[in-house]
């Protein structure tokens, strides 16, 4: 695909797949981590079907440093939350290996009481991603173009909640 313009007659792009609940349709997902107070610190798209347990190290990765005490800066989160969907031993080794210590619920399992809670945070920040229309349903074809208006998307939010706390 890369170097290769598509037609307009032409289905799909890059990070399309089936659709898990409509397979005669392509798609895409939103893959989302952020702060305590939803501020979205990283997103990726991929293709509908892709399983959301491949993705939390790649979103971890992808965050910027996190400031810290002067002199040494935290570069990772200090925990990382997570529902049952990223429940996976080598997640939890992965994690630990990178001094970040997961709170993930286990699968068959009863949830960490009080995680629907802190859950609720990236829930509201996918509502707030998705209110811009065109990131609720990806026209674009093209996957730069995509996730450019996916961090676009991201910057807004981050400049609402600074002008909403008066910094």
């Amino acid at each position: 695909m890369h170097g290769r313009f598509l037609r307009p007659c032409e289905k799909g792009g890059a990070a399309t797949g089936p659709s898990p609940v409509d397979r005669r349709k392509t798609g895409s997902k939103h893959h989302l981590v952020c702060d305590g107070k939803g501020t979205p610190l990283h997103v990726i798209t991929t293709a509908a079907n892709v399983n959301d347990i491949t993705q939390p190290l790649a979103l971890i990765d992808g965050i910027p440093p996190v400031a810290g005490r002067v002199g040494a800066p935290r570069q990772r989160p200090e925990a990382v939350l997570g529902d049952k969907a990223y429940d996976s031993r080598a997640v939890r080794r992965e994690l630990r290996k990178r001094r970040i210590m997961p709170v993930i619920s286990r699968k068959g399992a009863p949830n960490i009481k009080g995680l629907g809670k802190l859950r609720y945070v990236v829930e509201q920040t996918f509502a707030l991603l998705h209110q811009f229309k065109r990131l609720a349903v990806r026209w674009e074809r093209c996957l730069e173009l995509h996730d450019a208006l996916v961090s676009l998307g991201c910057s807004l939010i981050c400049w609402r909640r600074l002008k909403k706390t008066g910094a």
